[in-house]
């Protein structure tokens, strides 16, 4: 495509607005979402995740070179069990698409319109876009590659409504369906045979997402054909993936046919869409049933899972030293499975699960300028960046993934339901929103977490009558919530809903409860970790330094720990504690003391080797010896020296 002049920036945001309408309405959905995401533009995120947004935006996402991710895709050097070069582009550019959407500007627009007409003018006569050679198709990845291509694609189309970029991919997919269809491939016998056919699956989501918007009934043939090979036993495996009917019979996320927890969780993305289409209540009940038991056993305290990249018992293992826990691509589709569940739901708990993993697993990932990812976030040990699994484009899966989960914030931050409005994130904001014809703006101000306030200040244009939904989170037991005065209910792990007519300049006030929580060990095994509100706290070398003694935590009757904060904290530290412990010494009088611990995400923030933290504290806790030394050679075995940006 060849746009010619600078984009005229309010041309294309009134084309967004005019084609999210569009898209809604001539979606071929059976089944409604319960919360939507504002159009493009319409939420601003200030304080600390704002500045996150940002950096992320910034300094990553934006700054990316594009020849380097579309190398691949000219040179189509790849054999059939080579690599994965195939899902750079795709990871990186539906980060960019969900960055236009935040902040919708010429510039990021120019960037994203350059980004997909090189890799348009990459596409074969037949409608191939990849990595692999003709002969060696489908490759080892191709499928998992090509999958990234449709996202991106599909991304821009949406924020665009360029119907060209919609036909590029109807021909990608419409080449994916004469290769598979007619000579019924089996797409799980072509991946990784590790994982047992679960990559090239996950192309079962955008094959949807192109139905939804074209209702070509191939695309749902192919569709329903995916699902219907993940029964049949193959090469890779006797007894085939079995996804749907596993997850029924409650089957543990570690004990599946294929463990790996990304890939996995990627196909349920896919069931999603296609229930959203087909209706099948199994296919929602799978997935649900599925999202819990990851919830149950494998989730670890800061909201991710995975060790060596697969399911593994996590929430009962994670006090032990794992070797690569808690891959970033893990965090990110555990976040993505989590939007669906709450876009199909409207239930609280997957706002609750999104945050908890924002604010520890998500951001302890990304390095504080925003500019590289870690591949693993440790619970215990030291912080390291990602090596460059490719280096000739100098990425790796999680750096090029770990800015869609955090750009995917201003999606659900604020979304509107059929009855009015639901603000599922507290955060210095300004949200607008069209409800009953009218533009309504809803501004909040507060610095949560650090602290419990959150005002919001409701701004028709005139008066409007909807339904406010305030997320009240499971682990707030102690919450106030008044509108200019009149006091409501509120229920831990629910929305409050406020239904009234809203008056220009209406207050709500609310106060959450941010006592600091003792959490006990899964295992039952003797250690102890603190949250504060979706926060975990963690000890930090800079902060709580060894001492040759050993303490316990002190809580009260009901598992709290009163929490003091510290202010002489590092800059790049955002919230330090003062916690209160007993020195641990027998045949004695008890002595008090008190060591610090701050947020899990800047916890570890230096990303050095000498930078050490840890999450959960054994009871006792021996200060001599309580931070590990060297476990990036756990995570990274196979170097020598010590991964470093590059």
């Amino acid at each position: 495509m060849n746009r010619g002049c600078p984009v005229r920036i309010a041309f294309f945001i009134g084309i967004m607005f005019w084609c999210t309408a569009a898209w809604a309405e001539n979606t071929h959905a059976l089944v409604s979402d319960v919360m939507v995401p504002l159009d493009p533009g319409q939420i601003r995120i200030d304080g600390y995740l704002g500045k996150k947004l940002n950096l992320c935006l910034t300094n990553r996402v934006m700054s990316q070179e594009i020849k380097k991710v579309i190398r691949p895709f000219q040179l189509r050097q790849e054999h059939k069990d080579q690599g994965f070069r195939c899902e750079y582009w795709g990871k990186w550019f539906t980060s960019a698409v969900l960055g236009y959407n935040y902040q919708p500007t010429e510039n990021h627009r120019t960037k994203i319109d350059q980004a997909v007409d090189a890799l348009l003018a990459t596409q074969t006569p037949d409608g191939y876009i990849g990595t692999y050679q003709a002969e060696y198709q489908p490759g080892m990845w191709d499928i998992w590659g090509r999958k990234y291509v449709l996202l991106g694609l599909i991304a821009y189309y949406d924020v665009t409504a360029e119907p060209e970029v919609l036909n590029a991919a109807c021909r990608t997919a419409d080449y994916l369906y004469n290769q598979v269809s007619p000579r019924r491939v089996n797409l799980t016998e072509t991946g990784y045979p590790g994982w047992k056919g679960l990559p090239p699956s996950s192309i079962l989501e955008p094959i949807v997402l192109l139905y939804q918007r074209t209702g070509k009934q191939q695309y749902l043939e192919l569709a329903n054909l995916i699902v219907q090979q993940w029964k049949m036993p193959n090469k890779l495996t006797d007894r085939g993936l079995n996804l749907i009917e596993d997850a029924l019979k409650g089957v543990l996320p570690a004990n599946m046919e294929a463990a790996k927890a990304y890939e996995m969780m990627s196909c349920y993305e896919g069931l999603c869409e296609l229930y959203r289409v087909t209706g099948k209540k199994d296919y929602f009940d799978a997935v649900l049933k599925v999202a819990n038991n990851i919830r149950s056993t494998e989730l670890m305290i800061v909201g991710s899972g995975s060790n060596h990249e697969l399911w593994c018992q996590g929430t009962r293992y994670q006090t032990t030293i794992l070797e690569q826990p808690l891959e970033t691509c893990v965090t990110v589709t555990w976040m993505k499975l989590c939007y669906q569940l709450m876009r199909l739901t409207g239930n609280s708990m997957w706002a609750d699960e999104m945050e908890i993993s924002l604010y520890n697993a998500l951001l302890g990932s990304m390095m504080p300028d925003g500019r590289w990812w870690s591949y693993y976030c440790p619970l215990i040990g030291q912080r390291v960046p990602s090596h460059p699994q490719h280096t000739e484009i100098g990425l790796s899966c999680c750096v090029a993934n770990g800015p869609r989960a955090l750009l995917l914030v201003p999606r659900w931050a604020v979304m509107t339901t059929g009855d009015g409005v639901a603000v599922n994130l507290y955060a210095p904001s300004e949200a607008t929103i069209a409800i009953n014809g009218q533009s309504v703006k809803i501004l909040q101000q507060t610095d949560y977490p650090i602290n419990n306030y959150v005002k919001l200040t409701v701004q028709p244009e005139k008066p409007v009558h909807f339904t406010l939904w305030l997320r009240i989170p499971h682990w707030s037991r102690q919450t106030s919530l008044n509108v200019n005065g009149q006091a409501y209910k509120c229920q831990p792990g629910t929305y409050a809903k406020i239904q009234r007519q809203w008056e220009p300049g209406d207050q709500v006030n609310l106060n959450l409860d941010l006592r600091g929580r003792v959490i006990r060990a899964p295992s039952q095994a003797p250690q102890k970790a603190v949250m504060r509100g979706p926060v975990v706290l963690a000890m930090d070398n800079r902060l709580a330094k060894p001492l040759k003694t050993a303490v316990r935590l002190i809580t009260d009757e009901e598992g709290y720990v009163e929490l003091k904060p510290f202010e002489d904290k590092p800059e790049d530290i955002l919230m330090a504690f003062e916690v209160p412990f007993e020195i641990h010494e027998i045949h004695v009088v008890k002595k008090l003391t008190k060591l610090v611990m701050c947020d899990f995400a800047s916890a570890g923030n230096q990303y050095s080797a000498g930078n050490l933290y840890r999450v959960w504290l054994p009871q006792p806790l021996y200060l001599d010896n309580m931070y590990p030394h060297d476990t990036w050679k756990l995570m990274y075995p196979q170097e020598n020296l010590r991964p470093s940006v590059p």
